[in-house]
């Protein structure tokens, strides 16, 4: 993925919840699951917990702008006490980010206390929330997580639990949704019926864990029990765990930058490994767009899995053309594009050694708008690389999402008005090859995926 944060393609969030029999504080966990999870959001992040054997209704939570380890410090990750949480990583994609539009969303209503955490995005959320103020409602964030709140709390009025108010509102809203819920006394967890966005189940002693990659059970010591079934909705409480499945769908359409990009290396997602798939995004694009050359690398850190199937496949060496400097802050301030590029040379290092002489395969999963490319580019010849061949392992991006990825417009998407010839040369490279769409399956097997980013095929009706 391009370095220049200012550009690059964002994922909507992750989310983290926990339900520990034993009656332990679960405020840690969340913290570490969060963190795991910072990948999926950087802006704003919280944590909601419920204590289920204290009085019914008292939900305590804390928010705030910015890394999971900025926010909480000691003394108010220890204030939260509860066996029961939820937390949430946070990119804006529907809704400002501002500090009202952190999550989790803690509503007090008729019925008592949810806290909600989302990840993904609506697209009849603007429709829902028309018909939301028009009955009353007054809204304090700008996002289409407080609509499905809204929408739960509305229907658990006449339902006898908040599980069928749950089912209700999933019924009602369109769109793309990983979600965990707290109850006082229950943890929910929601799947969006195409499997648009990830969830799934994992178990650590006595306690049961609902998280958007299962990386995040790794890191609290858990064991990944299963992904949770598209249109699923999950509840776990003291007495065990119930699922209902009667938003469960044949059609599916798993959305493809998880593979491509999104997920940490470390999961698995719906059965399919991450690494490996992007090892074999690697390997279809040393087959669809083979060249002469000694060396192939990677744009760290998202490229390299690719690039190094792109070597296997190839039989070409692979090799670090770049030093990454780690300690550079996200809060790096770029106001200008001169700026912006001398940012880049300070994330990254040409090993000159490496690659003197040498005719460079540079492998990444995406080009938005080409400047970081082209400033890479530029790095490695000046190094003294004789010439520098760019492997994509994603087809050109050229139409929206709507579903939570946050592409931006086309005006900031070079494919969508230059040819792949014209891009290799704007950015300066010897030779350009996108992965070809009909590869991306290759990627995840049979799994069925959404790819309208890159087709125009939408899996649902947009408007």
């Amino acid at each position: 993925m391009e370095l220049d944060a200012q550009y690059e393609i964002k994922e909507a969030c992750g989310v983290f919840g926990i339900y520990d029999f034993s009656g332990d504080d679960v405020a840690p966990s969340i913290y570490y699951g969060l963190s795991a999870l910072q990948h999926r959001g950087q802006e704003s992040c919280g944590i909601a917990v419920s204590n289920t054997k204290g009085p019914k209704g008292n939900i305590d939570s804390h928010k705030g702008m910015g890394l999971v380890s900025e926010v909480f410090k000691e003394e108010n990750l220890h204030s939260l006490h509860g066996n029961l949480g939820i937390g949430h990583v946070r990119y804006s994609t529907t809704g400002a980010t501002t500090l009202a539009n952190a999550q989790p969303l803690v509503l007090n209503y008729v019925k008592g206390t949810l806290a909600l955490a989302h990840n993904g995005n609506l697209v009849n959320a603007q429709e829902l929330r028309d018909h939301l103020e028009r009955n009353g409602a007054l809204f304090h964030t700008t996002t289409d997580s407080e609509v499905i709140a809204y929408c739960i709390a509305r229907e658990r009025i006449n339902s006898k639990s908040v599980e069928e108010a749950i089912l209700k509102t999933a019924g009602m809203i369109r769109g793309a949704y990983g979600l965990v819920i707290a109850s006082p006394r229950k943890l929910i967890g929601v799947r969006d019926p195409l499997g648009l966005k990830p969830l799934c189940l994992g178990k650590r002693d006595s306690a049961y864990i609902l998280a958007s990659e299962s990386c995040a059970l790794q890191s609290v010591g858990a064991e990944f029990v299963r992904d949770i079934r598209p249109g699923e909705i999950i509840t776990i409480t003291e007495q065990g765990i119930s699922s209902d499945y009667t938003l469960c769908q044949e059609k599916k359409a798993h959305c493809i930058f998880e593979y491509i990009y999104f997920a940490r290396l470390d999961s698995t997602m719906d059965n399919i490994n991450i690494y490996d798939a992007r090892i074999r995004a690697g390997a279809a694009l040393a087959k669809s767009y083979p060249v002469e050359a000694d060396l192939v690398c990677g744009v760290p850190d998202s490229g390299i899995p690719a690039a190094k199937g792109f070597s296997e496949a190839s039989g070409i060496p692979f090799g670090l053309a770049f030093y990454k400097n780690s300690y550079v802050g996200r809060t790096f301030i770029k106001p200008t594009q001169k700026e912006r590029e001398n940012s880049v040379r300070l994330k990254l290092n040409v090993l000159e050694s490496v690659v003197k002489g040498k005719r460079i395969v540079l492998v990444d999963d995406s080009i938005v708008r080409g400047t970081t490319i082209a400033n890479l580019i530029h790095m490695l010849k000046k190094a003294g690389a004789v010439s520098v061949h760019v492997r994509i392992s994603s087809p050109p991006f050229l139409y929206p999402c709507y579903f939570g990825t946050d592409i931006p417009s086309n005006k900031q998407l070079i494919a969508s008005s230059h040819s792949t010839e014209e891009i290799c040369s704007m950015i300066g490279a010897d030779s350009l090859g996108y992965m070809k769409i009909e590869d991306l399956q290759s990627m995840v097997g049979d799994l069925p995926i959404c790819k309208a980013c890159f087709d125009n095929q939408y899996p649902m009706k947009i408007r």
